[in-house]
C-alpha cells in the first residue's frame, strides 16, 4: 500500500544511514528530503511543506531537540519522530515536552518505523475535515439547514436555533 506521496523531512547526520533510510521510505511511497544536520534541516523545513519530520537527536551544529523547538515555533502540528541512540528517560521526556509524537531508539526495525509513520499520518488525516458548501444535512429523521439555522424533526414545524454565543456569560 503506497503512502500517496506524503512529504517527509529526514534529518540525519550519518550519511550512510540517512541514504538507506531515505531510499527505504521512498520505496514505500513517501517523498523524502534528507538534511545532514540541524541547520540544513531548518533551512529545508522553511522552504517546503512537510507532513512529518524524522529527527536524529545527536547531530553537529544543531541537535534534534533544538531543531524540534524551532520547527514547533513555525508549525505546531507537524508530527515529529525522534530517531536516537539516547534512551535515558530524561532524554525521552525532553523530546515529548518539546512536542514529539514518538521516539525510536537506534537500532530500530524499519517496519516498526514505517508502521509508526503510517499510524501518525492516518490519524492526522482524520483530523483534517474538508470544508463543504453544503448547508442541508439529514441525520435519521432530523433535517438541518445550517445556513438558516433551522432543525426539523420528521414533518413537524422547524425550530430556529440561535447563533453560537461567544461568551458563556451572554444570555
Amino acid at each position: 500500500m503506497k503512502a500517496d506521496h506524503r512529504n517527509i523531512l529526514l534529518v540525519e547526520d550519518d550519511p550512510n544511514f540517512g541514504s538507506i533510510l531515505k531510499e527505504y521510505l521512498m520505496i514505500n511511497g513517501y517523498e523524502v528530503t534528507l538534511a545532514k544536520n540541524g541547520i540544513e534541516g531548518m533551512e529545508k523545513f522553511k522552504k517546503d511543506t512537510f507532513d512529518l519530520c524524522l529527527l536524529d537527536v545527536m547531530m553537529p551544529y544543531k541537535d534534534g531537540f533544538t531543531l524540534a523547538k524551532e520547527i514547533r515555533e513555525k508549525n505546531e502540528s507537524v508530527p515529529l519522530i525522534f530517531l536516537t541512540a539516547k534512551t535515558m528517560k530524561e532524554d525521552v521526556l525532553k523530546g515529548f515536552k518539546i512536542g514529539a509524537d514518538d521516539f525510536l531508539s537506534k537500532p530500530f526495525d524499519s517496519e516498526v518505523l514505517l508502521a509508526k509513520i503510517k499510524s501518525i499520518l492516518s490519524r492526522r488525516m482524520t483530523q483534517v475535515v474538508p470544508e463543504s458548501d453544503e448547508m442541508d444535512f439529514v441525520i435519521g429523521e432530523f433535517k438541518l439547514n445550517a445556513k438558516l439555522r433551522m432543525l426539523t424533526f420528521k414533518d413537524e414545524n422547524p425550530l430556529n436555533y440561535p447563533q453560537k454565543k461567544t461568551n458563556y456569560y451572554d444570555f
